[in-house]
């Protein structure tokens, strides 16, 4: 179980699955300048409910993921995402969809990035 910081007061816990697609969608909405609402539902330990940020291109984010492997991301589940954070509603977790065919993957090797597509062939 990850967890998802915004500034000093707001800890919410993932899981890294779910963190490592909301830091690709978040980033890549950063990166442009774009500013957004992030919501999610509150744990009932934490009185239920619904909590939402405003994230902009300023603001403190900190992403800490409890494994050390770093996840296939589902291509759907980008997608849908950053529909739901380009719309008026703004970001919020939703469940992954099915997608078999389509996957990518990101290895860190200390700060370096890369990416690559797998298809259900195995071609790249």
């Amino acid at each position: 179980m990850g967890s998802f910081r915004y500034g000093e007061i707001v800890r919410v816990d993932f899981e890294d699955r779910t963190l490592a697609h909301l830091q690709s969608v978040i980033g890549a909405k950063v990166r442009r300048g774009e500013s957004f609402h992030f919501s999610w539902t509150d744990d009932r330990s934490h009185g239920g409910g619904r909590s939402s940020v405003w994230i902009h291109p300023g603001c403190s984010l900190l992403y800490r993921f409890d494994g050390r492997n770093v996840p296939f991301l589902n291509r759907a589940w980008l997608t849908d995402l950053m529909s739901a954070a380009n719309s008026q509603s703004g970001l919020y977790v939703m469940p992954e969809p099915a997608d078999p065919d389509r996957e990518l993957h990101l290895s860190t090797a200390g700060a370096e990035h890369t990416r690559r597509v797998v298809t259900a062939s195995g071609r790249l």
